[in-house]
């Protein structure tokens, strides 16, 4: 209902790209790096660079469109080169490797009773508890924090590249069944989810921001408060986190929503090169 409000924080940062190379197997394994809450680090190394190769220098110089490169003819009419037919020929072997290192062919399992609605880059996880309905909302779109060339300096050439995970921002909604408002809490995880001086049971994620909202409205009322968590009492953020993990939203559903949220990017990702493949294509 309220997903556009947590996408409206969401940070569009530009990244620098590396060249196309297949991604290592998502598993699960310690990181030092990940806090308490998140032992593992579900994802893959960033290598994504399908529009580098606008780069000077980056890139192979045969997937570029260079003037008086020869067409082929089509029954649709459209512009193919050599420069396609190379282009499609590197997106059949790349989805190949894809789906070789997949690690879930369907989408893993939240425990808690949740169920899972997904339409295209947003689900939606809902869990009826004692007269009240609560719904998750997140979108994987730019849910993956961004990787500079800086942290890749001191890298050797046969290191693994720094792998990925999706952990997007995502909507709480509560409602209760004999009310009209439905409270909303936009919460995210933070890019130092442990910081310095704080013990080591934080939680990963925080919640930004609360309101009211009417419940089955579609729009947000801007007009409504919205509280601010930045300047809010401790011990007031300490209530409303324990309101959240009372009804199923803790360390351990946000453990399971970035693994579940990595498979559904990951997925995603091999149909947008399956998409791309058949726009260059055409066939």
């Amino acid at each position: 209902m309220l997903l556009a409000r947590a996408l409206r924080s969401t940070a569009l940062s530009a990244v620098a790209r590396l060249p196309i190379q297949p991604r290592p197997l998502l598993s699960l394994q310690p990181s030092s790096a990940a806090p308490p809450g998140l032992a593992f680090a579900v994802s893959r190394p960033f290598t994504r660079s399908l529009w580098v190769l606008r780069g000077a220098g980056q890139g192979p110089s045969r997937l570029r469109l260079r003037p008086g490169s020869p067409s082929v003819s089509c029954a649709c009419g459209g512009l193919h080169t050599d420069g396609d037919k190379a282009f499609a020929e590197f997106l059949t072997d790349e989805i190949k490797e894809e789906k070789k290192i997949q690690k879930h062919k369907s989408l893993p399992k939240m425990s808690g009773g949740w169920e899972l609605d997904v339409h295209g880059t947003e689900a939606k996880l809902v869990r009826k508890v004692a007269g009240e309905t609560v719904t998750v909302s997140f979108n994987i779109n730019n849910s993956i924090p961004p990787s500079f060339d800086e942290a890749q300096e001191g890298q050797k050439p046969d290191e693994q590249e720094p792998e990925l995970t999706s952990t997007p921002n995502f909507v709480v909604e509560v409602t209760k069944d004999d009310t009209k408002q439905t409270l909303v809490l936009d919460c995210h995880y933070p890019e130092d989810e442990v910081a310095p001086g704080e013990e080591e049971d934080s939680d990963i994620f925080s919640i930004r921001e609360v309101s009211f909202q009417p419940t089955g409205d579609s729009e947000w009322r801007d007009n409504n408060y919205t509280l601010n968590t930045d300047s809010l009492d401790w011990a007031l953020y300490d209530h409303l986190m324990d309101f959240l993990a009372d009804r199923g939203v803790d360390n351990t559903f946000a453990d399971e929503l970035v693994d579940l949220s990595t498979a559904l990017e990951h997925r995603e990702y091999i149909r947008f090169l399956e998409d791309l493949k058949l726009f260059v294509k055409c066939q």
